[in-house]
């Protein structure tokens, strides 16, 4: 795999979002990795969009993974294990039965659980970079 490397401003997301989809095709199991207020929710949104929902994406904090669904009828899986206790909670809610290779499915804060990943997940890191844009990188 090429590493894929990524810097780019807010009013950058959209297009940067759609790029990084380009460049990750067929990948569909992407963890993302970075720190609290790198943006990882927010690049979900945008990678969502981007897709094609058109419905309200927002953190699964609470929820622990939220469904959207894409203009192709593509189901979409957003997973956020911040609040996760115990990476065995995942197996109660049938955390493996999502990742169907047919389905998106995007985590945040997969260090929580990480020897539960499939091999499938492509690890994504987003930083903050001293002037304020984002640092998004990956091994594809």
């Amino acid at each position: 795999m090429k590493p894929f490397q990524l810097i780019f401003r807010e009013e950058e997301l959209t297009q940067a979002a759609a790029r990084f989809m380009q460049q990750i095709a067929p990948y569909k199991h992407l963890a993302f990795y970075g720190s609290m207020g790198a943006g990882k929710t927010t690049f979900i949104k945008a990678l969502c969009q981007s897709i094609g929902t058109s419905d309200l994406v927002s953190s699964p904090t609470f929820a622990i993974v939220n469904e959207y669904t894409s203009a192709g009828q593509e189901t979409i899986y957003h997973f956020d294990f911040y609040r996760i206790k115990e990476a065995e909670e995942l197996l109660d809610i049938g955390f493996y039965e999502y990742c169907s290779p047919q389905h998106f499915c995007f985590i945040e804060w997969p260090e929580k659980a990480e020897h539960l990943l499939p091999d499938s997940f492509v690890k994504v890191t987003l930083k903050v970079l001293s002037d304020g844009t984002r640092e998004l990188s990956c091994p594809v």
